[in-house]
Parts: C-alpha cells; structure tokens; sequence
C-alpha cells in the first residue's frame, strides 16, 4: 500500500516540509498521485529519502547530493572534498579555541582583535574603538607592529587620553612636544608606523580616509589638535611628511 507524504516523513524520521522541499529542488522523484489528488509514495522513494537523509547527516549540503546523482555513483570525489571541509573546520574550531582560552586567561571582551587579548585591559574605551577600526584597514603585518607598539606604552599615552576637551593651548603644546621623541623612537623601531596606511589592503585612499574619520569623532578637540601639532612638528624635525604613527 503507497504512503502518504506524512507517512513517508514518519517512516524516514524526516519531516513533511523536508519532502516538498526536496521535490522542489529535484532530490526526491515527485510520486503519482491517487484518483483523490494524494501523492502515493513508494519503497523507491523512501530509500532516496533515507539515502538523502544519510548523506546530510555526513555533512554533505543538498546541492553537493545532487551533483553526486544517486548513491550508486561514484562518491569517492565527494567523500574526499567532504573530509577536505571537516579538516579545515576542525582546524578553525581548534583556533577559536585556542583563541578562547586566551580571552579567558586575561579576562578580555571577546571582540577584541586576534592577539590583542593580553592588551586589552590596558586600554581605554577609545583605543579600543580604534583598535576595531585599525583591524579593517591594517594589514597583517601592520596589526603585528601596532600589536607590539601597544606593549611598550610611553608615559604621554595616559596624559594624551585624559586630556579634556578644553585644554589651553600651552597644555597643548607642551604634550605635542613631549611626544615628539617617543614617536620618532617608534618610528625608529617600527619603520611601519610611518606610513601605516601604505600596505592596507583597502587602499591607500580609503585606509585614510577611515582613520581621519575614526580620529575625528573618537578624540575630542584638544586631542585632535595636539595630533596635528605632533605631525607639524615631527615636519620640522625630520625634514620630510611621514604622518605621525597611529594614535594609541
């Protein structure tokens, strides 16, 4: 006796749902219907059913199956693509794992970039800000120099993210000035950090352009000037235009 489209999901322990959407996509043979318009499902389409069932529990996606034809065809090429798939994935969650136990370890937000975690309480809310920002527009090589300008802070770091909005301009100043010797030492140290925007992946122009915007509204007014008074005088010292390095 044929079954019913439900009795047919029952049996394989699929779902109605899944039936139909397998006949919409062509995995699964639409049956003939009864004088009363049922569809009347037979032995040959319960094995399909379980066929395409035991495939996805493998993890092979319906379209793959599809390509495969039925399941006397050839499936080595599929199985190794599959085990293929499964290796990087298992290599990934490996990572994130690894990646997990770091974050826990130093007790860091979650988004914080790979790397970063043993730095993150160190920062402040706006240097994390940026440090997102910086990920989209960095290449990997400039997140591993950023990474390890982050690890030696300069005591005009603090002193810079306090600084209120109404600063003087001798306050200004003086900071500017104070900074000067410690980005050219980073600069020396990190020959990266004078042109940080040259080997993003984004493009020169559009790396730029997204720090300028990230600078702008993440710092206030004093800030933002004491950065412009750092490159003037960084101008000065060195003789040339290399941008000041990447606020921290």
């Amino acid at each position: 006796m044929p079954w019913s489209t439900r009795q047919l999901a029952d049996l394989a322990g699929s779902t109605v749902k899944a039936i139909r959407h397998y006949h919409e996509i062509g995995l699964l043979d639409v049956p003939e219907r009864a004088a009363n318009g049922y569809k009347q499902y037979k032995v040959a389409h319960l094995v399909r059913l379980m066929q395409i069932k035991r495939l996805s529990e493998l993890g092979l996606p319906l379209a793959q199956i599809a390509a495969m034809g039925r399941a006397d065809d050839d499936p080595d090429e599929a199985i190794r693509v599959l085990d293929a798939e499964l290796a990087a994935t298992v290599e990934r969650l490996n990572r994130v794992r690894a990646e997990l136990a770091v974050i826990l370890r130093h007790r860091a937000p979650m988004h914080v970039p790979s790397g970063f975690a043993p730095l993150s309480r160190k920062l402040s809310a706006t240097q994390e800000s940026l440090l997102l920002v910086y990920s989209t527009i960095f290449s990997e090589h400039g997140m591993r120099e950023f990474r390890q300008m982050l690890a030696t802070p300069d005591e005009t770091d603090d002193e810079f993210e306090a600084l209120p909005a109404d600063a003087d301009d001798d306050t200004i100043e003086r900071l500017a000035e104070r900074m000067v010797p410690a980005v050219l030492e980073i600069q020396e140290k990190h020959p990266w950090s004078k042109d940080p925007m040259a080997d993003s992946p984004q493009g020169v122009e559009l790396a730029k352009n997204t720090m300028a915007h990230a600078v702008a509204e993440l710092y206030n007014p004093a800030q933002i000037r004491v950065l412009q008074r750092l490159h003037a005088l960084l101008e000065n010292v060195t003789e040339v235009t290399p941008p000041a390095e990447p606020p921290r």
